[in-house]
């Protein structure tokens, strides 16, 4: 791999005798992840399924490599939202930010879904999380994740952390900030990441995470923890970004993270002013752990958080005049109902996690999507699908994943089928796929065109 010149004279003096074990991990092959979503699914229960092995991560109970000649997104399981490709070192910081359910959880840079499907995942349907992302076309990768994973608490910004720190003022109590960074740590995994990188690419970074950090305080209540992450090596963006900002918010300490995972200590000496307590934060080397590079640091707002949510966040409910289509649509084909935090967008029917205010905010999804109200008829969306478990519908199609029936359903085609007539739910071993409508013993094939195979 070929190199920048002025990249490899810094490590050479930031890894001293370990520089030669670094730059020879990058002529490795690189470790192939994914995490299993246990909204869906456990371990135990998915992987004697699957048709291939997994051996696991050692600092993510639901991480799991695979060898570099599978295809698990060929797999109907992963339309099922059963697992979320991801690369082992970027499961740290998800596993290492303790966010139970009922949180309120900010991820700020969340594209395309990774941190936070799997932040949604311990939440279990609790809380809120808001994915955001700056980027209005990343947005669209993050919320076909968010909806396939079936998160069903979910709301989905396209704003600056600022517009978002004047609204949410020490609402969140756990925060992800994935930082825009240089990259060095993806090398081996992204040539265009050596190929983009330079001497300045750095200065414009730090310049974002210090912006990005001072918005995310904004929004962190008291007690809360704040998760700052990124893959790259440089000092100036990490241990530094961590001392600098310790330095101006004295109400913040660091939270130590377990080593014993292969992690290795953050590096004091990196930092002007050598805080011995940067050595709570984490760093992954591509020559120690089997992932790429990886920086961690968890910081503690001081004090208890007595969060009460405000009347700007009460509990909403569209009229029932509106939903009498929706509350029919209920009686005849669900076996559970929801009737909390509804809100109707034009025909859109929402349910907003916690009856949160985002007016005046540029969203993408304001909640779970459950679908369109329409003249005489209502019809269910596949975000909705993706949120239920095959016991809470009354008419469910469940195909062995070997069915040649999965993949002409996948594709969108319209198949004879031995089920009740109207909405039905379309699943595999179980777990949705998506809805279908079936008409004189032929489905109707209702899954969203956007994610055809």
């Amino acid at each position: 791999m070929k190199l920048p010149e002025k990249f490899t004279d810094k490590m050479k003096i930031l890894l001293k005798d370990e520089y030669d074990s670094y730059l020879a991990s990058l002529d490795d092959t690189r470790y192939f992840g994914l995490r299993i979503n246990t909204l869906k699914t456990e371990p135990a229960d998915l992987i004697p399924k699957l048709p291939f092995s997994l051996t696991p991560v050692s600092w993510c109970k639901e991480g799991f490599y695979y060898s570099d000649d599978v295809r698990p997104a060929k797999h109907p399981y992963y339309n099922a939202g059963l697992y979320y490709i991801q690369e082992p070192s970027a499961m740290s910081t998800g596993s290492m930010i303790d966010i139970r359910p009922g949180d309120r959880v900010l991820d700020l840079c969340a594209a395309p879904g990774g941190k936070s499907t799997q932040a949604a995942a311990k939440l279990k349907g609790r809380g809120i999380i808001v994915s955001n992302d700056i980027s209005a076309s990343r947005c669209k990768a993050l919320l076909k994740n968010i909806e396939i994973s079936g998160v069903p608490n979910a709301v989905i910004t396209n704003e600056t952390p600022e517009k978002l720190a004047n609204r949410f003022v020490g609402f969140f109590n756990k925060i992800i900030v994935d930082a825009p960074c240089s990259g060095e740590g993806m090398f081996r995994k992204d040539p265009e990441a050596v190929k983009s990188w330079d001497t300045h690419k750095t200065e414009m970074c730090i310049t974002l995470q210090r912006q990005i950090l001072s918005s995310a305080d904004k929004m962190l209540s008291t007690g809360g923890t704040l998760a700052y992450s990124t893959c790259t090596f440089a000092p100036e963006e990490d241990e530094m970004m961590i001392s600098e900002f310790l330095s101006l918010h004295d109400d913040y300490e660091l939270i130590d993270i377990d080593k014993s995972l292969g992690f290795d200590s953050g590096r004091p000496e990196w930092a002007s002013d050598c805080p011995q307590d940067l050595k709570k934060c984490a760093r992954l080397w591509p020559h120690k752990i089997k992932g790429e590079g990886h920086f961690l640091a968890l910081l503690r707002k001081k004090g208890t958080d007595d969060f009460l949510p405000s009347s700007s966040f009460s509990s909403i409910c569209a009229s029932d005049k509106n939903l009498s289509e929706y509350r029919k649509f209920m009686k005849e084909y669900m076996n559970s109902d929801i009737t909390d935090n509804l809100e109707l967008h034009n025909q859109s029917l929402m349910r907003i996690p916690m009856g949160i205010d985002l007016h005046g905010l540029r969203v993408m999804r304001s909640g779970l999507y459950i679908g369109d109200v329409k003249k005489n008829r209502f019809e269910p969306s596949q975000a909705f699908a993706m949120c239920l478990k095959k016991e809470e519908v009354k008419n469910v199609i469940d195909f062995a994943p070997t069915d040649e029936n999965v993949i002409r359903y996948l594709k969108g085609e319209s198949f004879s089928v031995d089920s009740a007539e109207g909405w039905v739910l379309v699943c595999i071993d179980g777990y949705p796929l998506g809805w279908g409508k079936v008409q004189n013993k032929r489905l109707k094939n209702k899954y969203l065109s956007s994610w055809k195979i």
